[in-house]
């Protein structure tokens, strides 16, 4: 919830000038939130419509296509649209593409291995260089 809104849900309790002070927010920004509610609602119903496409265009690749090929099949079906906002609406919605990259595990620990015995007690300070010395078999 943003802070607008919560001013916009106590405005009948409390005035939007004392509310507007303590939550440190401009009244002019708070009145410029509220003359945009109805394009944020037009937007979000249009983001809908779209994630319907998305859904469409992505479970038509089996599940495969991320935001940059869901973007592009959009586009030949001669839909304008950006790829940022397929990604954000995707993100939204859920929606992901399959990774086909495996992650390169460089070190593998040997099993049989077993812990090395801590013979200083985690003390590593000497009197002199050369005095303490730790090697393993």
């Amino acid at each position: 919830m943003s802070r607008f809104q919560f001013v916009d849900d106590h405005r009948a309790t409390y005035e939007v000038k004392r509310l507007c002070q303590v939550l440190d927010v401009n009244r002019s920004s708070y009145y410029k939130w509220l003359a945009g509610a109805e394009a944020r609602a037009a937007r979000q119903r249009q983001d809908l419509v779209l994630a319907e496409e998305i859904r469409e265009v992505h479970g038509g690749s089996g599940g495969a296509y991320g935001s940059p090929r869901v973007t592009a099949e959009l586009r030949d079906k001669g839909r304008r649209v950006n790829e940022k906002r397929v990604a954000r609406i995707m993100r939204t919605y859920s929606i992901t593409g399959i990774r086909l990259r495996r992650r390169v595990r460089t070190t593998v620990p040997d099993p049989a291995a077993g812990q090395v015995a801590d013979l200083f007690g985690r003390d590593f300070t000497a009197t002199e260089p050369g005095r303490k010395w730790e090697a393993t078999s």
